[in-house]
């Protein structure tokens, strides 16, 4: 029996706001951790990516918030800035034309900028910690009047080393204050974390030995490593994906990687760690208006983003373990919707996907591209060998058979198979002459059999010439 937001006793203001951006029914992490949250528990929320996490903490948090106090009342803590400006973006559609008031306090922005904006007493912030502990030890934030703190991606979060920034943030808010960890993976250093800062958390997971969206294919082609760039040329021309994410490891080498699909005439831009906030969100915005078909991203630049319309992720690299790979395919398959990703691997990293396939409880097919179709490489294998089969059968002296009555004449004129078997005789003919007695030259020679099958106005405009 499903469950409305009726039913989870969201109001209707909110119920209103729903129904215009056409979200129906509640996703099943939504119907859990809606109760929960508004009964003011602590909480641990793990669910699959693209499983509708952001809306299960937001619809809570903001019915906390009392619009006629000037006072920060929710805090929602992220490691990236795409990911806090993807929040923002669903803060805002919310709450338009309410007067609940919302700021990102996001690391590369101009600090002055957004220490005026905080005179605004905003109800609801999303910060990246470093940001955040700045302002607040400059004493333009306060976190006392906060009733949920959120923090997003947790994992990552505590993985990016900003571990002490996060506990920094969290000191500064009242132990009463409802505090929710949210992430697609929780591992046990998080969970750790989690047994310091959270009261007797409810753990929310959603069919946890279901890792990945029921309705994503894995796939992976082998090549060489200098093919790399090249196979996914071929592979982007094949498929012809509306919009995809590359992902790669190393952020050193990501302009020099840009440069090289450019040249191959892939259209592709690159989500860049050290850019400008402006630059990014520049690049963001054309990604999701469909200005270019792929974005090149590292783990962390991509991740928690939710980008509508990706159908494919390429792994240029692959994955550096099993969680990063989860989040890395959840940028498709989201919400139910059918998605691809297809890892590019040398021979030497497959044992990599045989770790993911083993860790995550699924099957990464191996795939080869042939005549156009993404299929079995045995079947490519098995046609590769019906044409070596082929090129040996045929005769390499004879000549090829014409089609049509000319065809059946030269096959009767033919001399017997048996010639062709008989020991080639000792050329005693005297050299070819032209009609004056003269010797043919090698440049003559070699005309005259390029012309041996030419039609006869190709011939006689060559005689003509000489």
């Amino acid at each position: 029996m499903s469950t409305s937001f009726e039913q989870l006793q969201i109001t209707q203001t909110y119920l209103d706001k729903l129904k215009e951006l056409g979200i129906g029914e509640p996703t099943p992490i939504q119907a859990e951790a809606i109760p929960v949250l508004k009964q003011g528990s602590d909480a641990i929320i793990q669910s699959q990516t693209g499983t509708g996490k952001t809306l299960a903490y937001l619809l809570p948090a903001l019915e906390q918030i009392d619009p006629t106090q000037k006072q920060l009342q929710v805090l929602v803590v992220v490691p990236t800035r795409e990911l806090g400006m993807q929040i923002m973006q669903e803060i805002e559609k919310l709450t338009a034309g309410s007067p609940i008031r919302s700021q990102s306090l996001i690391g590369g922005a101009a600090v002055v900028r957004q220490v005026e904006k905080l005179r605004l007493h905003p109800h609801i912030v999303v910060g990246t910690p470093g940001r955040l502990l700045e302002l607040m030890k400059i004493k333009k934030l306060t976190l006392h009047h906060v009733k949920i703190g959120v923090v997003d991606e947790v994992d990552q979060v505590f993985e990016l080393g900003s571990m002490q920034d996060v506990e920094s943030v969290l000191k500064g808010m009242l132990k009463s204050s409802q505090k929710v960890f949210v992430s697609a993976t929780i591992p046990q250093s998080t969970e750790q974390a989690a047994g310091r800062w959270l009261k007797e958390p409810v753990v929310i997971k959603i069919n946890p030995s279901q890792r990945t969206a029921e309705t994503l294919e894995h796939m992976y082609v082998v090549c060489q490593e200098r093919e790399k760039i090249d196979t996914l040329r071929r592979l982007v021309r094949l498929i012809k994906p509306k919009s995809a994410i590359v992902f790669i490891n190393v952020t050193d080498d990501i302009a020099q990687v840009v440069a090289k699909l450019q040249y191959v005439g892939l259209s592709i831009e690159a989500l860049y760690g050290e850019a400008s906030k402006q630059d990014r969100a520049k690049v963001m915005g054309n990604f999701r208006e469909g200005k270019f078909q792929l974005l090149l991203a590292t783990d962390v630049a991509a991740r928690g983003l939710d980008i509508e319309g990706v159908t494919h992720v390429f792994h240029l690299d692959p994955a550096t373990n099993a969680e990063y790979y989860l989040h890395r395919v959840g940028r498709t398959g989201r919400m139910g919707r059918e998605g691809t990703t297809i890892s590019i691997v040398t021979p030497k990293e497959q044992f990599i996907l045989d770790k993911f396939e083993k860790q995550l409880g699924i099957t990464i097919a191996p795939k080869a591209m042939y005549e156009g179709r993404l299929v079995d490489p045995a079947q490519d294998r098995s046609a590769a060998a019906m044409r070596s089969r082929r090129e040996a059968a045929r005769p390499r002296d004879a000549a090829p058979v014409r089609s049509g009555s000319a065809g059946l004449r030269d096959a009767a004129a033919a001399p017997d198979a048996r010639e062709f078997n008989a020991a080639p005789a000792k050329p005693t003919a005297p050299k070819p002459t032209a009609a004056g007695g003269k010797a043919v030259s090698k440049a003559q020679r070699e005309r005259d059999r390029k012309s041996k099958g030419a039609p006869r106005w190709l011939k006689e405009k060559q005689q003509n010439k000489e």
